[in-house]
C-alpha cells in the first residue's frame, strides 16, 4: 500500500515524500521591486522537509499583482533575489516550484505602476473589494484583454518560467483557480467573449491550454503543473458546468507531458475523483476540508488513491517540520490568522520545532 511518507516521481525528479507545502500569499516580499527577502529564504527552506514546496503566488508581469507585498519573476532582478531561496532550500535537500500567478481583475490600479489598470477576459467587474496599501476598495472594471494582450500575457508567463529555472527552481506551477485570470477565462460569469477565447467549452479553455503551451515550450513539460479549483467561488466566481469544462481541460493538458496537475477541491468528490481518473501525471489533492483547514486525516487519500500527493496550507505554515508531525501523528502547532499577511518575523519564521 502506497502512503503519503513514501517516495514519488514528479516529472522525472525523485521526491522524498507526498507531502506538499501549498502556496500561500503572505505578503513579505519587502526587497526591491517585490524581491524575495533573506526572511523568505529562511521561512522557505525551514519547510524543506516537504516533498515539494510550492510558492506563494508570484507575478509574471507587472500587471498581474493583485495584493500587496507580492513577489514578481518578471525582471532580472526579481530573478537574482529569489536565487538566495532556492538554494537555502536545496542546501537542506528539498524541491521547489515557483507559482506563477496572474491576478487578472482581482487587482486595484493602486496596485500597479505607469498608470496600469487591472486586465481581464471581459470588463465585468467582481463584487468584492481588494486589499491595498490605503485599505480595502472595491474592484474595478478591468480592460477587456485583446488579441495583443492575449499574445504578451503568454510571452510573460512563459518568460517569467524561464526567469525561474535561471534561478534555480525546478519548476513552476501555473495558478488556473481561485478567481484569477486563467479561471477567468474559464468561468461563466467573467468570459462573455463571443470571439475564440470564449463561447464554447473549446474557446473557455483555450487560455488556460494555451498559457500552459507556452510555459511548457519555454522550459519543458516536465517543469510545468497547474493548479485549478473546479467550482471554488473565490473573487466572484461562478461556473455553471465545472464537470465539463475541467474534463475538456485536462483531455486537451494530457499530451503537454506536464508533471502534475494540483487541484483545489471543492465540495464535490465525485469531479475529483473523474478528473484524478482521466489525468494522465501526477495528481495533486488539496482536500476539501472546510472550515478546518487540511489535517493529518487527508493523508489516508494517498492510501485510498484518491491522489499521489497531498498539499496543506495552514498546517504547514505553522508547522515547518511538518512531515515529521504528521509522521508521528502530532503535536501540532496552531496557526496565528492575525500574522498571515505582512508583518516581520513573528508568525512567520519564528514557529518552533519539534524538540
Amino acid at each position: 500500500m502506497t502512503t503519503a511518507f513514501d517516495a514519488v516521481d514528479l516529472g522525472g525528479r525523485r521526491l522524498a515524500n507526498r507531502i506538499v507545502m501549498a502556496p500561500m500569499t503572505r505578503s513579505r516580499a519587502y526587497g526591491a521591486d517585490g524581491s524575495p527577502t533573506e526572511a523568505m529564504a529562511t521561512y522557505y527552506a525551514q519547510r524543506a522537509e516537504a516533498g515539494l514546496i510550492i510558492t506563494e503566488g508570484t507575478r509574471p508581469s507587472a500587471v498581474g499583482q493583485g495584493c500587496p507585498g507580492t513577489p514578481g519573476l518578471h525582471t532580472p532582478e526579481q530573478a537574482e533575489a529569489w536565487v538566495k531561496v532556492t538554494e537555502a532550500v536545496h542546501r537542506r535537500g528539498g524541491t521547489i516550484f515557483a507559482q506563477l500567478m496572474h491576478t487578472g481583475r482581482a487587482g486595484h490600479p493602486s496596485l500597479l505602476p505607469d498608470g496600469l489598470v487591472p486586465l481581464g477576459p471581459s470588463a465585468v467587474a467582481a463584487n468584492g473589494r481588494v486589499y491595498t496599501p490605503d485599505g480595502p476598495k472595491d474592484f474595478v472594471t478591468p480592460r477587456e484583454m485583446d488579441e495583443e494582450d492575449i499574445r504578451q500575457t503568454f510571452a510573460d508567463f512563459a518568460a517569467a518560467a524561464r526567469n525561474a529555472v535561471a534561478a534555480g527552481f525546478d519548476g513552476v506551477e501555473i495558478h488556473g483557480g481561485n478567481g484569477y485570470l486563467v479561471h477567468q477565462f474559464l468561468a461563466d460569469n467573467t468570459n462573455l467573449r463571443t470571439d475564440g477565447w470564449g463561447g464554447d467549452v473549446a474557446g473557455r479553455i483555450r487560455f488556460a491550454v494555451e498559457t500552459v503551451t507556452a510555459v511548457a515550450d519555454a522550459i519543458g513539460g516536465h517543469r510545468v503543473g497547474l493548479r485549478v479549483s473546479p467550482g471554488i467561488t473565490s473573487n466572484d466566481i461562478s461556473e455553471s458546468r465545472p464537470s465539463e469544462i475541467y474534463a475538456a481541460l485536462v483531455s486537451a493538458l494530457n499530451p503537454l507531458g506536464t508533471a502534475y496537475l494540483h487541484l483545489v477541491e471543492g465540495p464535490d468528490r465525485t469531479l475529483t475523483q473523474q478528473l484524478r481518473k482521466e489525468w494522465d501525471s501526477a495528481f495533486i489533492l488539496n482536500p476539501h476540508t472546510a472550515p478546518e483547514p487540511t489535517g493529518p486525516e487527508s493523508l489516508a487519500l494517498v492510501e485510498e488513491g484518491i491522489a499521489d500527493m497531498i498539499s496543506f496550507g495552514a498546517l504547514f505554515l505553522a508547522n515547518p517540520d511538518l512531515p515529521r508531525r504528521l509522521a508521528l501523528g502530532g503535536p501540532f502547532n496552531s496557526p496565528e490568522r492575525a500574522t498571515f499577511y505582512g508583518g516581520d518575523e513573528r508568525g512567520y519564521t519564528d514557529y518552533p520545532y519539534l524538540a
